[in-house]
């Protein structure tokens, strides 16, 4: 058993470090070198680099935080193919897929490299579904881009989103270990954004196009 403990922890670990590549701050510091967390909501994901830092440099910042989510989870796999389940039980599968997931999107949101600050998880979490199951992935990726261009709010559209990882797990019947991690992870990304909901209720969240000044006001 301390066999299967070890290396668990040592693939929870891999996958918070993971997780935790701080790539929005790297990006203001790299493009203008500045702090983007002291700048508009003060978060690091792809959101406020948009809107202080360009669609360039966000971009980038997207595509790498999802691919954080997708390399987490092919820590898992990449493991089973290596040592097959001499080490650990193929039936846990599931179930560490589920955890090492959630650590990677911990890390995004609490990164060691930055005195354990970062973004909302939004992309990390995408990444990973994408991963775990492409058919969900690309369902929540719709409603975020539906609820998004309806509303201009990225906020909403990532709140919106969190929710259905959740009850598309359950409804499409996924594995038990997916539908926990949709419940988990879906309310994590949900708490990340609580400034935001509090800006929604008083109606004062940005929207696509606003400035970063603007933003700096509201948060």
């Amino acid at each position: 058993m301390m066999r299967e403990l070890s290396w668990i922890g040592l693939l929870l670990i891999s996958a918070y470090l993971l997780g935790s590549i701080p790539t929005g701050y790297l990006a203001g510091r790299l493009v203008k070198g500045i702090d983007i967390r002291e700048i508009g909501s003060g978060s690091t994901g792809a959101t406020n680099v948009l809107r202080n830092l360009g669609k360039g440099p966000a971009l980038v910042v997207l595509l790498v935080d999802a691919a954080k989510g997708v390399g987490a989870v092919a820590l898992v796999h990449g493991f089973f193919a290596l040592t097959g389940t001499s080490v650990i039980p193929d039936t846990w599968k599931p179930w560490l897929v589920a955890v090492v997931a959630l650590a990677a999107m911990l890390g995004h949101s609490k990164s060691i490299w930055i005195n354990f600050t970062g973004g909302k998880s939004a992309a990390t979490g995408l990444g990973v579904l994408f991963a775990m199951s492409w058919f969900v992935a690309l369902s929540v990726l719709i409603i975020f881009i539906g609820v998004v261009s309806i509303s201009r709010i990225v906020s909403l559209g990532s709140i919106a989103a969190a929710i259905a990882v959740a009850v598309l797990m359950i409804v499409l019947a996924q594995p038990l270990p997916y539908q926990i991690f949709g419940i988990v992870a879906g309310l994590y990304v949900i708490l990340r954004h609580r400034a935001n909901i509090q800006r929604l209720l008083v109606g004062t969240e940005p929207r696509l196009g606003q400035s970063a000044s603007a933003e700096m006001i509201s948060s």
